[in-house]
């Protein structure tokens, strides 16, 4: 992966890049992961596309970038990367809050998107109330903490211990509480409803059979009827962080859904 610098609303946002063709994959990572959090679905894709792969903003290797660090700042930043690329055509693969930013970036109909694969999304109607987000706030407070959530709420089977430690590493990595609480006080309870309905490019989701954060019976109630023409396949054996758990099967259906997109927006 290449390293570039792509100009966005306060800085220059660090972005990995990949090229190949035809149609380029964004990737948009969950609350508390990184770009690393998709490399292991990457470096098995057998569809030859280009790749592209960042930190958000506040996080990791973005994590000097001001707020705000809202959702809809986050889409702003999606369509500045693929302006700042000049992404001709492209997919976007948004996991948990990713999926969620994939969302509203797609409801602008930006020009050069062909499709959105939501990878255990956050859905549009949000699904938690305000103690249970409030509760959530502090799941990343310290290492103890994310720990639990990782080994209790995120995965369905422990990670190896590599891959155990870059989550609790990109987990404590935001750049101040501002970034760190945006999407557990304000994105998660965010309605997008409204935006979500204007999305009009084929829409694949996989969801984690054993998925506490967002189980398949969510998303069937409360995305799928959202979104037009969203179809959703159920990935056997993995929680919430199937990036991480089923890498092989990600990689496998999103080549799947990139190969069999129209060739243009009818």
């Amino acid at each position: 992966m290449d390293m570039r610098y792509v100009e966005v609303q306060g800085g220059r946002l660090p972005v990995r890049t990949r090229d190949g063709s035809p149609a380029a994959l964004v990737f948009l990572h969950y609350w508390g992961g990184s770009h690393r959090t998709f490399a292991p679905v990457i470096d098995r894709l057998a569809s030859g596309s280009a790749v592209v792969s960042y930190d958000h903003r506040g996080w990791g290797a973005a994590r000097d970038l001001p707020g705000p660090y809202g959702i809809e700042r986050l889409a702003d930043d999606v369509l500045d990367v693929v302006r700042g690329l000049g992404l001709g055509r492209y997919v976007l693969v948004g996991h948990s809050m990713g999926g969620k930013v994939a969302q509203l970036a797609a409801a602008r109909r930006p020009e050069g998107l062909a499709g959105l694969v939501l990878v255990a999304p956050a859905p549009p109607r949000p699904t938690v109330d305000a103690a249970a987000a409030e509760a959530l706030a502090h799941a990343y407070d310290s290492r103890a903490t994310t720990g639990d959530a990782l080994q209790h709420v995120l995965t369905h089977r422990p990670l190896p211990a590599d891959l155990r430690e870059q989550v609790l590493a990109d987990s404590l990595a935001a750049g101040g509480d501002d970034a760190r609480l945006a999407w557990p006080r304000h994105g998660i309870t965010a309605d997008i409803t409204a935006a979500a309905r204007a999305i009009d490019v084929p829409v694949q989701v996989l969801a984690g059979r054993h998925d506490q954060v967002d189980p398949p019976a969510s998303l069937e109630a409360d995305l799928l009827p959202v979104i037009p023409g969203a179809r959703m396949t159920v990935i056997e054996d993995t929680g919430h962080l199937s990036p991480l758990e089923a890498p092989g099967e990600l990689a496998t259906r999103i080549d799947h859904f990139t190969a069999n997109l129209p060739s243009a927006r009818p």
